[in-house]
């Protein structure tokens, strides 16, 4: 099967083929860092490491491109409101930012534009807008014209009625300068806004041929990811919030300034609910991933979380789930440790196992090249898992060949979900402390199944679980790990 996604652009599932041959260039929109990104926002990040991840199993060589917004109108609002420079609001939160990427096992991206760095590229844009007509200047703002470009609305399939409100020089004097709306006021968008007062006071002011100001939104996109990807390049990600406007606009300033293609496919992302709730800042259900990690969450256990629905489809986040995900990945990490504990032979007999990794390696990416399904994917993981399973328990030595086969297979595959790898350094991040706890438990567990005090061992089993320790009785004795 090939690799196929479902372009937002045309509304159907396409094949993948990259422009340069086994070169593959994907922009992800990054966060605007005026406050940590929330928990619906790190849907789309463990998305675009999946991809790439993903991408790089198939053989190309990936370019990933993920951008900071680190001026917009939230940002100024807030650097003003404390009387501070922009900066000073912005690079804690960019700190963080990567600390949460670190923290969700998150590849870093090739590169990491910032849009106050590329603001001699969006004035470029800009001037080469004015000259083809779609732009124009008006007290010291630049606007793009709309109407100068009949695609527009294609993206977030805008309906003509939709659009008359932005048709023609109508909107020269009711062009938008607010960097989001609503879908239904589709009227010329900002590509320069004139400088005020809280502009200057925090340092989002530059000089241009059309007089003081800073950036829209939207063109710092353009100007990133032309920047670092080229005038047309093969994948741009996002959530589906920014379908419209943010990405209709980027679409028609960079088409309009180049007279090329920009993006070739458009991903997007779902929004996901919280235990069952729209997620909203009023419901204070906004989570960070460190809240969530204050709360005794391991950072595979939410990572996990995200790869069980498909990023098309929406997701039920809730605390019932991580919880579900922490046994799930405690049959993920004893396989693991399981397959390094198996006795091998090299006279045993053929078990199997390597036949029956090849055809799970194959299910696994089937389900991937299916738009990236990933929920698909670990509905081949586990049954795999279950079939090994078995057959180890029937046989007291395996040969190094069954074995290799089935330890490289699981790996790869988790080399594109990266969830057992970061459950297994959570576990070794064990305090020492709670490791001396759990040990001191597990032997008075050892001393109450001696004395055949079955209910207090149990009871100690089930204190263990509640602290999130897994207890595995083995022939080579008990083994214990987070999660």
């Amino acid at each position: 099967m090939p690799l196929r996604f479902f372009n937002t652009l045309s509304r159907s599932l396409e094949e993948f083929t990259p422009i340069r041959g086994a070169h593959a260039g994907i922009y992800a929109c990054g966060p605007t860092v005026y406050r940590p990104p929330h928990i619906g926002n790190f849907r789309t990040f463990v998305f675009n490491d999946v991809l790439r991840r993903y991408l790089q199993w198939k053989g190309f060589d990936v370019r990933f491109v993920m951008n900071l917004t680190d001026v917009e109108d939230k940002i100024i609002a807030g650097a003003a409101e404390r009387g501070v420079a922009i900066g000073d609001v912005t690079a804690p939160v960019i700190e963080a930012f990567f600390a949460d990427l670190d923290t969700l096992g998150i590849r870093p991206a090739d590169a990491w534009p910032h849009a106050t760095a590329h603001i001699p590229e969006m004035i470029d844009i800009i001037e080469r807008l004015i000259e083809r007509g779609h732009a124009y200047v008006r007290d010291g703002s630049v606007y793009f014209d709309i109407s100068s470009f009949p695609a527009y609305g294609r993206l977030a399939r805008l309906e003509a009625v939709e659009m008359r409100a932005g048709a023609g020089l109508a909107t020269r004097s009711a062009g938008i300068d607010s960097d989001e709306y609503e879908k239904e006021d589709a009227r010329d968008f900002a590509l320069w806004k004139a400088a005020k007062e809280a502009d200057r006071a925090t340092g989002a002011c530059w000089d241009t041929p059309w007089g003081p100001g800073r950036p829209g939104w939207h063109i710092e996109c353009s100007a990133m990811s032309m920047k670092e990807l080229g005038e047309t390049f093969d994948i741009h990600t996002g959530g589906e919030d920014l379908v419209f406007p943010h990405h209709e606009d980027e679409i028609a300033q960079s088409e309009g300034a180049t007279g090329k293609p920009f993006a070739r496919v458009w991903l997007h992302v779902t929004h996901l609910k919280v235990n069952g709730e729209k997620m909203s800042k009023s419901l204070r259900n906004d989570f960070t991933i460190g809240q969530l990690v204050e709360r005794g969450f391991r950072p595979a256990e939410i990572r996990f979380i995200y790869l069980q629905a498909h990023y098309r489809k929406e997701l039920n986040f809730s605390f019932d789930g991580l919880e579900d995900a922490r046994v799930a990945l405690g049959r993920l990490t004893g396989f693991r440790r399981r397959l390094e504990e198996t006795p091998v032979a090299d006279d045993a007999p053929d078990a199997g196992l390597e036949a029956l990794a090849a055809r799970a390696l194959t299910a696994f990416g089937e389900a991937l090249d299916d738009d990236l399904n990933t929920q698909n994917a670990l509905a081949v993981l586990f049954p795999w898992i279950r079939e090994v399973n078995n057959i180890l328990d029937g046989a007291d030595r395996v040969s190094t060949g069954d074995l290799d086969a089935t330890r490289r297979a699981f790996d790869r595959m988790d080399d594109v979900l990266g969830i057992v790898r970061l459950a297994l350094r959570d576990t070794a991040a064990v305090e020492p402390d709670l490791a001396a706890w759990v040990e001191a438990r597990i032997e008075q567990r050892r001393l109450a199944r001696a004395r055949r005090d079955f209910a207090a061992a149990d009871a100690i089993r089930d204190e263990l679980l509640e602290a999130g320790i897994t207890v595995e009785d083995t022939a080579g004795g008990t083994r214990w790990h987070r999660g």
